[in-house]
């Protein structure tokens, strides 16, 4: 029995399900979760001594790879000062001051702890300002576990949403709209039937919760101009594509312009953290200048400030970074569809940057709908085969594959051999 198995068997125990979060959990791909115990640039040590070129990065922040000297520098001296204080610092000054010099749509930001959070509180936000309590999202776009949130994916347009999870009583989504993503129809009918009492409509811009969903031309601008007839928010859950897409997140990228943006623990440098921002009139509803209450001991802790404004400086300051890390993923993920169109593979290879989902399904992924056509037992034989291979891909065929500035050439072309000796030579 390797360590990773034993520990595995004392998590069990005393953890639910063993793990702390589900999307930790090998099950659906028949296999146990490796426990690690360290992590440097491109690749990941197990507590049995395995190492794996990793394309997960902690669920997408680790995006200069792992343990930087430049973020761990900054991380050690500010813990030096104080782990936390509960009171005002400079650094959260700064993170402010620097998110929104960079994300145009941002002119004021609350720090707080997870994307969760975020999310929970820039709702809270838009429904105090607009005065309005509906909420309008999208099957298949995840934005975090708080019970509006939890809608299950598929409801009718027509219909307010049901509860996804048990312990979510009905009342808790009622006021929770879902339409279907890249179909503006499905938008338009819902603003139809509910008129002007929708505060917000909050969207992935790249749908990154149920593999990689691109938009479709002209989607996202359908959605801002919908939200501007209707006197609604439109808010941006950028938690996966913030600082990933673009130095300004996928609103940089696309050149549209949110009300609200939500950012996850990219900028912490992958420390616990989140944060939401937007327009100055909505962002001072919030307490205490305003009458939306939204509070958190650790927000802005100063050892997450440090690492994350050490991890974004860099990403602004190195020269054509994201054009860097962009054509290594596009080499990357281009010769990936060139072995499956080699191999005659019938599969879908949705990409976007440094972002990317390999789709075990015949037809084209565009929705939720289609991408829970995949075949999921095939997924599960295919990442098994990676993980011997030393490639450690998230364990769900709906999470994103995310490429870090730290992987090399000749680590790109090592994982190649492994995707070709799957499709052709095995």
């Amino acid at each position: 029995m390797t360590k990773s198995e034993m520990l595995f068997e004392r998590a069990v125990k005393y953890i639910p399900g063993g793990v702390n979060s589900p999307v930790r959990a090998f099950g659906s791909v028949g296999e146990t979760p490796r426990f690690l115990v360290s992590a440097k640039g491109s690749h990941l040590t197990d507590a049995d001594g395995n190492t794996y070129l990793d394309y997960v990065g902690s669920w997408g922040p680790m995006i200069l790879g792992h343990s930087h000297p430049v973020v761990l520098e900054a991380v050690s001296e500010a813990c030096k000062k104080g782990l936390s204080f509960g009171a005002a610092t400079e650094a959260e000054v700064e993170m402010a001051e620097l998110i929104s010099s960079i994300v145009p749509s941002v002119e004021m930001v609350r720090m707080v702890n997870s994307g969760t959070e975020a999310v929970m509180s820039a709702i809270r936000a838009a429904r105090g300002f607009t005065g309005r309590n509906k909420i309008l999202k999208f099957a298949g776009c995840y934005h975090g576990h708080s019970d509006a949130m939890l809608v299950k994916a598929g409801s009718g347009v027509m219909t307010a949403g049901v509860p996804d999870s048990a312990g979510v009583p009905a009342g808790c989504t009622e006021d929770t709209l879902t339409a279907s993503y890249n179909d503006l129809e499905s938008v338009e009918k819902l603003f139809d039937a509910w008129g002007y009492e929708i505060a917000a409509v909050i969207v992935e811009p790249v749908g990154a919760n149920m593999g990689v969903v691109l938009p479709k031309e002209g989607f996202l601008e359908g959605l801002r101009r919908i939200c501007t007839k209707h006197g609604s928010l439109l808010i941006f859950d950028e938690v996966i594509t913030g600082f990933r897409l673009s130095l300004s997140g996928a609103q940089g990228y696309y050149g549209i312009k949110p009300d609200l943006t939500t950012f996850g623990k990219i900028i912490g440098g992958g420390m616990p953290v989140g944060a939401y921002g937007g327009r100055k009139d909505v962002m001072e509803m919030v307490a205490p200048k305003g009458p939306v209450y939204q509070a958190g001991t650790l927000s802005g802790n100063p050892v997450a400030m440090a690492a994350g404004l050490a991890q974004i400086r860099l990403l602004r300051d190195t020269p054509g970074f994201y054009q860097e890390l962009h054509r290594k993923s596009h080499r990357l993920f281009t010769g990936m569809e060139e072995i499956l169109k080699e191999a005659e593979s019938p599969y879908q290879l949705n990409h976007i940057g440094s972002l990317g989902c390999l789709f075990f399904t015949e037809q084209p992924v565009d929705d939720y709908a289609s991408a829970k056509t995949s075949d999921t037992e095939a997924f599960a034989r295919y990442f098994s085969h990676m993980l011997r291979e030393g490639i450690y891909l998230a364990p769900s065929q709906f999470e994103a594959m995310f490429v870090s500035a730290a992987i090399t050439e000749e680590e790109i072309e090592e994982t190649l051999q492994a995707v070709r000796r799957y499709f052709i030579s095995q």
